[in-house]
């Protein structure tokens, strides 16, 4: 397994006092050098934490692949065909939510998310779908014509907390298991920590895993490269 860094929370402690610090591309620098495989932003439509420039300055600097985070709008769409990121994954976005709360309807918004993923892939953008662990989801996935999915892991990391995580886990391990049976690439995060990530090993082929919240919090206390590396060294 390969390990994206979500520095989202980087932005939201910068733009706490609307000003320059911490500097989020430093951060990605940091956890590039560590040896994360990918930086992961999410350009959320109210901007609270990522901005524009942000995301077309990461673009830019990188020496490994941006996996953009978006919603499946309009504006995101003509955004990333400009930014041409490496990878954009698809998520459900709320305004009022503090984080994203669950898996993307890929059922219920096929069409769409089919058109989507089309032009992107049309502009050299690998696709991924941020789905919940349910197999209707992931044969809706597969019908978009998406290259990955990415499982949200965020039930499994409640359970987990209250020590009854085994059927969530379960899920987690068929739907992987299906999605490869489909041809589906799979990766995996939300509310992964340096507590629960040793359970993904139990999930088979696992391409990788995008985690941000854990990360940036360790790094208050160990600095960000350790956290990056002790991640790294867990995964």
């Amino acid at each position: 397994m390969e390990l994206g860094v979500n520095i989202d929370h980087i932005a939201t402690l910068r733009n706490a006092r609307m000003g320059l610090e911490p500097n989020v591309l430093e951060a990605a620098f940091i956890a590039q050098d560590a040896g994360a495989s990918q930086i992961t932003a999410h350009l959320r439509e109210d901007r609270r934490h990522i901005k524009d420039e942000d995301i077309f300055l990461l673009k830019e600097s990188l020496k490994i692949g941006l996996n953009m985070e978006m919603a499946a709008t309009d504006e995101m769409e003509e955004i990333a065909c400009k930014l041409k990121p490496l990878s954009c994954c698809i998520v459900p976005e709320k305004r009022l939510e503090i984080t994203t709360e669950g898996g993307l309807d890929v059922v219920k918004f096929e069409e769409r998310i089919k058109k989507l993923n089309s032009n992107l892939q049309d502009n050299g953008i690998l696709v991924s779908l941020f789905i919940d662990a349910d197999i209707k989801q992931v044969e809706a996935a597969k019908r978009t014509g998406a290259n990955y999915i990415e499982l949200h892991t965020g039930f499994f990391a409640n359970a987990f907390e209250k020590g009854n995580y085994k059927e969530e886990l379960k899920k987690l391990q068929t739907a992987a298991e299906y999605a490869q049976s489909l041809g589906l690439k799979v990766n995996a995060g939300h509310g992964l920590n340096y507590e629960n990530v040793k359970l993904m090993h139990e999930i088979n082929g696992l391409c990788e895993l995008n985690i941000g919240h854990s990360i940036i919090s360790r790094a208050v206390f160990v600095g960000l490269k350790k956290a990056v590396s002790d991640m790294l060294d867990l995964i």
